[in-house]
């Protein structure tokens, strides 16, 4: 999302309740086109000739009218494209924008070219002065105006090459300060859905009814704890009929 400078632009509100007024009473497909794919909406020749009527004007392409046609293309947009607490919310009588990729309402943010104003008026809300944008910088340039750049991340390794291109910087690794626990666990891939369900099912029951010993060599047994002391624990694996003795100084985790 690039960074924007907007300011007021001077238009007449007013416009937008009637423009809503009349794409509610045009008809899909006679007087007017949607398209999903190309996130628009279009008045036909027909709907031209009908919407004219319903503004009580004689041509939308004369001096003073020809605003109309966005207006009502804004308006069909509010009503067929823009869908109340997915793409926004209304709270306490505002319209807020929500982030399409992680869902948080975005506080201030207005839709331009008077697509928020046609929403307002969809809903009933008050309208708000429309906005333009004055400028606008994305935040890779907006950072490239800084003379030093530095930062820290626990997923920049990842990212190295990008921010080479981008800014030209190295990635450097801090080894961590304790010797990592983490176990790296091979990723285990299943044919048929059924068969990972099944896996997680029979992972599930092990975790809750069997105990399980890592040994230094990175070796799972899976059985049952029959005693343990401060040198050995006494381990009958699953299946076993009989238990072994295992020298603690060989085991690694016990789960």
């Amino acid at each position: 999302t690039p960074l924007i400078i907007s300011g007021q632009a001077h238009s007449d509100i007013r416009r937008y309740p009637e423009a809503d007024r009349i794409a509610r009473q045009l008809k899909k497909e006679t007087h007017f086109t949607v398209s999903e794919k190309d996130h628009s909406a279009h008045l036909t020749d027909a709907g031209v000739r009908e919407a004219e009527k319903l503004a009580g004007v004689e041509s939308f392409y004369t001096a003073g009218n020809m605003e109309w046609p966005h207006l009502i293309d804004n308006a069909l947009k509010a009503h067929y494209l823009y869908k109340r607490d997915v793409n926004y919310v209304v709270k306490e009588g505002a319209v807020i924008i929500v982030d399409e990729f992680t869902g948080r309402l975005m506080e201030g943010r207005q839709w331009s070219d008077g697509l928020h104003q046609a929403v307002e008026a969809r809903e009933g809300v008050r309208i708000k002065e429309e906005t333009q944008t004055l400028a606008t910088i994305t935040l890779q340039n907006f950072f490239k105006l800084y003379n030093k750049l530095s930062g820290m991340t626990g997923t920049a390794m990842t990212e190295a090459g990008e921010f080479w291109k981008i800014y030209e910087l190295d990635v450097v690794a801090i080894p961590t300060n304790r010797v990592l626990q983490r176990i790296e666990h091979p990723d285990t891939i299943y044919r048929t859905e059924q068969e990972k369900y099944a896996a997680m099912a029979d992972e599930i029951e092990q975790i809750h009814r069997w105990d399980t010993l890592v040994t230094r060599s990175g070796e799972a047994l899976i059985g049952e704890i029959k005693e343990e002391t401060e040198q050995h624990i006494e381990f009958k694996k699953q299946g076993s009929k009989t238990s072994q003795s295992l020298p603690k100084e060989k085991i690694r985790l016990i789960q």
